[in-house]
């Protein structure tokens, strides 16, 4: 399997922060997750509130954990609340369903990754993920 690398990593926190610039949102926290879920990048931009970065990995590892963007589960919340809450305690609370947790696939479909951002409203957080995924030649999949 195919996993996303630091360089492209990156490349998507820079996209994404400038996208969060241009819209005016507030300070984000981007984390980059591979597709084993494990942690490739995690920034903080300067004002930050406490614990924005364990929001974004719940966000990420929400998206994964499933394979489907965090947008999606949080739909799928309003109709398998209990199948969403025993999913959430299975991976010791670390799964945000709301949007801002976006799959990162490559052309072929395959999920490469995952990235979660955190810091503004959950459909600006998921338009700035998306755009650093476009930024680097990636699909993004949000679950829409």
């Amino acid at each position: 399997m195919t996993n996303i690398s630091l360089e492209q990593s990156q490349k998507i926190a820079v996209a994404a922060a400038a996208k969060g610039a241009e819209l005016g949102l507030k300070p984000l926290c981007i984390t980059v997750l591979d597709s084993r879920a494990s942690l490739r990048l995690c920034v903080n931009q300067d004002g930050t509130s406490i614990d924005r970065h364990r929001i974004a990995h719940g966000k990420a590892n929400a998206a994964l954990s499933l394979g489907m963007g965090s947008r999606a589960l949080g739909d799928r919340a309003e109709v398998q609340a209990y199948f969403v809450d025993a999913v959430g305690r299975m991976v010791n609370g670390d799964f945000i369903p709301v949007p801002g947790g976006v799959l990162i696939k490559d052309a072929s479909g395959a999920i490469i990754g995952a990235v979660g951002i955190s810091g503004d409203t959950s459909d600006n957080d998921e338009m700035a993920a998306v755009a650093g995924i476009e930024s680097v030649g990636l699909v993004p999949d949000t679950g829409a």
